[in-house]
C-alpha cells in the first residue's frame, strides 16, 4: 500500500495512544459549552438580538398560556402611597416635629408628608378603578375556565400607582399583570401582582412593546419622568396610527395642565388641534371605566 508523502508519523503514533491523553482541557473550554447554556455568550454583545427576542417571546408565551387576550394599562408615580398610609406618615412627622419644633429637617418632612396626603388620592383612585374593571370582567366562572380574559389590569409592577392598580384587581380576586424592569437601584415587584403574571425585563423597549400589544386602554396618573415617557410614547403611537385605537385617560387635570401646556402645543402648530382629542381628563374611576366601554362600543 502506498503511504501518503505528508503523513506525520509522530502524530499518528500519538493517536494510537489517544486514551492516555487528558481531554479535560477540551471539556472545560468555553467554546465547548452548548450555546444556550453558555451564560457568558448569552450575556455578551454578540447575543443581544437573541436576548431581545427572548424577552419578546417569553412574555407572549406566558400570556397566551393564561388566556390574557387584552389589557388595561395603568401608569403613574412609583412614589405615591395609599391615603391611610399617607395620613399615618403625616401623624408621625408631626409628632417628631412637635418634639423638636425648631428643627428645619423635621419641618421639611411635615411639608412633604402633607403633599403625600394630597397625592395619595391618586393611589386610591387607581385602586378603585382597577377594582371596577376587574370585577366586571373577571368572574369566578371565567377564572375557573382559565380564560380568555379581557381588560386585565397591567402595570409596571413596582410600588405607588402600579401597586394601587394591581391591588385593586387583587381586592376582587382577579388576575393582573406586572411588567417589572431591571434598574440600577433595587426594585421589587409589588405583592399584589398575580405570581404567574409577574415578569422582569432588561430592555425598556421590549417592556413598552408588551404594554401596548394587548392594550384596550391607557390610564395615567400624575408621575415623573418614567410616566411622561410612557404617556408620550402612547400618544405618539396613537397620533401616527402605529397602534390599535385605544382611549387614553388622564387623572389629575390640574397637575397635568400646570406641568404641560397642551393648548400651547396646539396653538403653536407643533401638534394638530385634533391631537388634543387623543386623551381625556377625569377625576372619577367610574367615569374612566365608562369612557373605555363607550369607546369600544363605538
Amino acid at each position: 500500500m502506498d503511504i501518503p508523502f505528508d503523513v506525520d508519523f509522530e502524530r499518528a503514533n500519538l493517536l494510537d495512544d489517544a486514551e492516555s491523553i487528558d481531554i479535560q482541557p477540551l471539556l472545560d473550554s468555553p467554546s465547548y459549552e452548548i450555546a444556550f447554556r453558555d451564560q457568558a455568550f448569552l450575556a455578551g454583545n454578540a447575543a443581544r438580538s437573541i436576548r431581545i427576542h427572548l424577552e419578546v417571546e417569553k412574555t407572549e408565551w406566558v400570556l397566551r398560556q393564561y388566556g390574557i387576550r387584552s389589557t388595561v394599562i395603568v401608569f403613574g408615580s412609583a412614589r405615591f402611597v395609599s391615603g391611610n398610609r399617607a395620613r399615618r406618615l403625616l401623624a408621625e412627622a408631626q409628632a417628631t416635629l412637635a418634639a423638636s419644633p425648631n428643627d428645619g429637617h423635621f419641618k421639611d418632612a411635615v411639608v412633604r408628608a402633607v403633599k403625600q396626603v394630597e397625592m395619595s388620592a391618586y393611589y386610591d383612585q387607581a385602586r378603585e378603578f382597577a377594582r371596577l374593571v376587574s370585577e366586571e370582567n373577571q368572574t369566578n366562572r371565567s377564572l375557573e375556565r382559565k380564560g380568555p380574559f379581557d381588560y386585565v389590569i397591567c402595570t409596571g409592577g413596582g410600588p405607588g400607582i402600579m401597586e394601587a392598580a394591581n391591588r385593586g384587581a387583587h381586592d376582587v380576586g382577579a388576575l393582573s399583570v406586572g411588567l417589572n424592569i431591571q434598574l440600577p437601584y433595587e426594585q421589587k415587584p409589588n405583592p399584589y401582582i398575580s405570581p404567574q403574571l409577574c415578569f422582569q425585563f432588561h430592555y425598556f423597549a421590549i417592556r413598552k412593546l408588551h404594554f401596548m400589544l394587548r392594550a384596550k386602554a391607557l390610564v395615567v396618573c400624575p408621575g415623573g419622568f418614567g410616566t411622561f415617557d410612557e404617556l408620550f410614547e402612547a400618544l405618539t403611537l396613537r397620533q401616527t396610527e402605529r397602534m390599535q385605537p385605544i382611549p387614553i385617560i388622564i387623572f389629575g387635570e390640574d397637575f397635568w395642565r400646570q406641568t404641560i401646556n397642551f393648548k400651547h402645543l396646539s396653538e403653536t402648530g407643533v401638534i394638530d388641534r385634533r391631537d388634543l382629542e387623543l386623551f381625556h381628563f377625569t377625576e372619577s374611576p367610574h367615569e374612566a371605566w365608562e369612557i373605555i366601554k363607550s369607546f369600544h362600543r363605538r
